[in-house]
C-alpha cells in the first residue's frame, strides 16, 4: 500500500449450488490464502455462498437463513486477516430479497450492496426472484445489527485515503448507465464487480473488453470476479472468468473453464493524479462513506515496468506506432509549409540520431505535398568537433534521399567571433561549445530567409527535458519536428525508416544508429568522437524513465526511483540510478527557462513540454527534495 499500490485479488471457488456451508469454507480458506500473499481486498462472485443457479430455492427460508448463518461464519473466520473481503449472498430486507455484496474487515460486517440492474431476458431470470436496488441508502437490522444497505456508498481506507472503493453486481456493468459512473465520480478509485457470467461463444471478448473500457472511462481500478465450476449446468456453463483492469489496461486475468485466485498490484495513487489532470472528470460527493481501516503494507511489488515507457514492447505494435509517429509529424510540417507558403525548408544535418529523424519527417511531408524534394535544403557545418563519420552520413543522406545539400565549413567564422570577444582557442569551455551552436543556427536562419523558407528543428524531447540545447542555438528554429519525442523513441523511428529502406539509405541510417550520441563540438580524438552527450548527462534509457514518471503521472523522485529500481534490475545498481535521477532533477528544474520560449512542434504522444500545451512551469522553480 505505499506509494499508491494495493494489492488485491479475484477468487473464484469451487462451489456446490445450494451447499452454503461447504461453499463458505472455501471462501474462506481462498481469502486466507489472499491474505497471505499481501492482498488488501479479495473479490468473490456473485451469489457464491448460495450459488448463483438456485433458481426457486432462493425463496426457500431455509437457503437464506443458511446463507446467513455462513455469512456471519466468514465474517469470524476473517477477523485476523488485514484485507476486505466481498461475497455475494441473497438478503432479505424491506420485503424484498436482494442480490447482495456483504463487505468485510477485520470482523465486522462494514455494509451490504444490493444489485441494481435485474436482468429478465434470454437466460436470465432473477427478475423472478430479486428486488432492484433502490435508490436510498438505509439502515436494515442483519445478524443482530443495524448494517448500512444501499448502493450509492463509498468504503474508504483510513490509512490509505486513496483506497476508495465502489461496488457493483455484473449486470450493473452491462447497462447503459452502469453504477460505477456514480461511483467513480463520487471518489471511488477502485470499482469491484460481483459477477456470475455466463459462457457463450464470444462473449469473453466483449468481457474483457467491457471492463477495460469501464476502468479507462472511470481512470480506476476494476476487479471483476465471475462464477465458475460448480454452478449448475442445467443450461448454462460458467468459466469463472477473472479479469484486474486499470485505466484500461489488463493486469491480470484467469486461464478461463478454471477455478483460483489472480492477482495485480494496482496504482490508486496513479488512478487520483490522472483525475485530478483531467478537469472533466468532477464529482459531486453525494455518496455516502464509510470508513475502515488496514495497516499500510509496503509490498514487494509484483508488476512490471517498462524500461522505455514511450517504446511499444510488442514489435508490431511498435511498428503501427512509428508510422502513425511519423505520419502525425510529417502532417503538421505539411501543413506549415502550406499555410507559410514555404518555398523551402532548412535542416542543419550534422549526420546524427535527431537531425536524420527530422530529415525523414521532412522528406515525407514533400512527398506528402506531391513537392521536388530539392525543396528541402540540408546543410551540414563542420566544424572543430565534426568527425568524418558524421559528415560523411550527412552527405549520403542529402544523395540518397535526392535533397539540396549544401556544405559550410563554419570554422573561420566561430574563429573570427571568439577572436571579437576574446575567446581563448585553447579554453574549451561552454563558450567554445556554444559559440558553434549559435553559429550554426545564425547560418540556418539566413539560408531560410534567402530562400523564402524556413529552419526545421531537430532537437528531441530528452533533450528539452535536461536543456541539453544551446539558448538561441540548435534550441530555436521556426518549426520543431521532434519537440515531444524522446530519445528512445528517436532510435526505434529512425530504425524503422532504415527498416524500409535499400541500399546505401539504409546502410548509411544503420550506421547513424551505430553512431554514439554527440554534439560534437570539441575536437575529435584520433578521428573519432571525444563528446560523448550520455556520458555527461546520463544514460538517456533512465532520463526517458525518469521524465514519463514525473510528467506523465506526476509521481515523487521516491516513489520514481523505487519503479527503476525493478525495471533496470540488473541493469544499472542502485546507486547508479540515484546519482542520473538526481542530475535529472536538477537540470529538469534549472532548465525550463528554455523551455519556457519554445518553437511550434507538432504534439505526438501523452508528454510533451510546450509551454502553449501541456507543460506550464515557473523558470524559478525549486528543485525537489530527493533523500532515499
Amino acid at each position: 500500500m505505499k506509494d499508491g499500490f494495493l494489492r488485491v485479488a479475484s477468487a473464484t471457488p469451487h462451489i456446490k449450488v445450494a451447499d452454503c456451508s461447504g461453499n463458505a469454507q472455501k471462501i474462506i480458506a481462498m481469502a486466507k490464502e489472499a491474505a497471505l500473499n499481501g492482498v488488501s481486498l479479495v473479490v468473490f462472485p456473485e451469489l457464491c455462498i448460495t450459488g448463483y443457479t438456485c433458481g426457486d430455492l432462493f425463496l426457500q427460508r431455509a437457503l437464506l437463513n443458511s446463507a446467513e448463518e455462513n455469512l456471519h461464519t466468514i465474517i469470524k473466520e476473517t477477523a485476523e486477516l488485514d484485507c476486505v473481503i466481498l461475497v455475494g449472498l441473497p438478503v432479505r430486507a424491506n420485503s424484498g430479497l436482494y442480490n447482495c455484496a456483504a463487505v468485510i474487515c477485520h470482523g465486522y460486517l462494514l455494509g451490504l450492496v444490493p444489485k441494481k440492474y435485474i436482468p429478465n431476458y434470454s437466460e436470465f431470470y432473477e427478475l423472478r426472484h430479486f428486488t432492484s436496488a433502490k435508490d436510498e441508502l438505509t439502515s436494515i437490522d442483519f445478524l443482530g445489527k443495524q448494517t448500512y444497505f444501499g448502493k450509492d456508498v463509498i468504503f474508504q481506507c483510513l490509512d490509505m485515503p486513496e483506497f476508495k472503493l465502489g461496488i457493483e453486481i455484473c449486470e450493473d456493468l452491462w447497462t447503459a448507465e452502469p453504477p460505477s459512473g456514480k461511483l467513480a465520480l463520487n471518489g471511488a478509485t477502485m470499482i469491484a464487480n460481483l459477477s456470475a457470467s455466463d459462457e457463450v461463444i464470444g462473449k469473453a471478448d466483449y468481457r474483457r473488453m467491457l471492463v477495460k473500457s469501464q476502468s479507462a472511462r472511470l481512470l480506476s481500478a476494476y476487479v471483476y470476479t465471475s462464477a465458475g465450476s460448480g454452478e449448475s449446468t442445467q443450461d448454462l456453463v460458467f468459466s469463472g472468468h477473472n479479469l484486474i483492469c486499470e485505466n484500461g489496461s489488463i493486469l491480470a486475468e484467469s486461464k478461463r473453464f478454471t477455478t483460483g485466485i489472480v492477482y495485480a498490484d494496482v496504482d490508486l495513487q496513479k488512478m487520483e493524479y490522472e483525475r485530478a489532470r483531467t478537469n472533466t472528470f468532477v464529482g459531486n460527493n453525494e455518496f455516502f462513506t464509510v470508513p475502515f481501516k488496514l495497516p499500510v503494507k509496503a509490498l514487494d511489488l509484483n508488476r512490471y515496468f517498462s524500461k522505455t515507457p514511450f517504446v511499444p514492447t510488442d514489435k508490431n505494435h511498435l511498428d503501427e506506432r512509428c508510422e502513425e509517429i511519423l505520419t502525425i509529424q510529417a502532417t503538421g510540417l505539411a501543413t506549415r509549409i502550406q499555410h507559410t507558403n514555404a518555398k523551402s525548408v532548412v535542416i542543419g544535418l550534422s549526420g546524427g540520431l535527431d537531425s536524420t529523424l527530422a530529415l525523414i519527417v521532412a522528406v515525407h511531408a514533400m512527398d506528402m505535398l506531391k513537392r521536388d524534394r530539392k525543396d528541402i535544403i540540408a546543410v551540414t557545418m563542420p566544424c572543430f568537433g565534426t568527425t568524418k563519420r558524421t559528415k560523411s552520413n550527412a552527405e549520403i543522406l542529402a544523395e540518397t534521399y535526392g535533397i539540396s545539400f549544401k556544405d559550410i565549413d563554419i570554422s573561420k567564422a566561430v574563429i573570427q567571433h571568439f577572436q571579437d570577444i576574446g575567446q581563448s582557442m585553447d579554453d574549451l569551455d561552454v563558450t567554445f561549445e556554444n559559440g558553434q551552436a549559435r553559429e550554426r543556427t545564425q547560418v540556418l536562419m539566413d539560408i531560410a530567409n534567402k530562400t523564402g523558407g524556413f529552419v526545421i528543428g531537430t532537437g528531441d524531447l530528452s533533450e528539452l527535458a535536461l536543456g541539453w540545447a544551446t539558448y538561441n542555438g540548435d534550441h530555436m528554429s521556426m518549426y520543431a519536428v521532434n519537440a515531444s519525442i524522446p530519445k528512445t523513441l528517436v532510435r526505434h523511428l529512425t530504425a524503422f525508416e532504415a527498416d524500409h529502406s535499400q541500399g546505401q539509405l539504409r546502410d548509411a541510417l544503420l550506421d547513424i544508429l551505430d553512431t554514439p550520441v554527440s554534439p560534437e563540438l570539441l575536437p575529435p580524438k584520433n578521428g573519432e568522437i571525444s563528446q560523448k552527450t550520455e556520458d555527461l548527462v546520463g544514460p538517456y534509457e533512465l532520463h526517458d524513465f525518469f521524465l514519463y514518471y514525473l510528467v506523465r503521472l506526476g509521481f515523487t523522485p521516491q516513489k520514481i526511483f523505487r519503479l527503476a529500481h525493478i525495471a533496470f534490475d540488473g541493469s544499472y545498481d542502485d546507486d547508479t540510478i540515484r546519482k542520473w535521477l538526481r542530475i535529472f532533477l536538477r537540470r529538469f528544474f534549472s532548465q525550463q527557462f528554455k523551455r519556457s520560449c519554445l518553437p511550434d512542434g507538432p504534439k505526438v504522444g501523452t508528454v510533451t513540454l510546450s509551454p502553449r500545451g501541456d507543460w506550464r512551469m515557473p523558470s524559478d522553480a525549486v528543485n525537489f527534495e530527493f533523500i532515499i
